[in-house]
């Protein structure tokens, strides 16, 4: 379901925004983060702009964006 790249800005509270399907769900979302990057997520917000859709995934404690950041080229 994830499609795209992540945005540069990493947030605050352990969050990444990705660019995703516009017909992908929120659970659909975090079903596809969580098996992708074996990490929990603790929350899944989306919203759409003209460039596509959108989902900010906050992780639950003990799990680090700015590592998955690392892993998928970001940082």
């Amino acid at each position: 379901m994830l499609q795209g790249t992540p945005a540069q800005n990493l947030k605050d509270g352990n969050r990444l925004e990705f660019l995703v399907r516009r017909e992908a769900t929120r659970t659909q979302v975090k079903t596809a983060f969580e098996d992708l990057f074996q990490v929990k997520v603790a929350k899944v917000n989306t919203f759409v702009r003209k460039d596509g859709k959108h989902a900010i995934i906050k992780l639950k404690t003990g799990f680090s964006a700015e590592e998955i950041g690392m892993r998928i080229g970001v940082f």
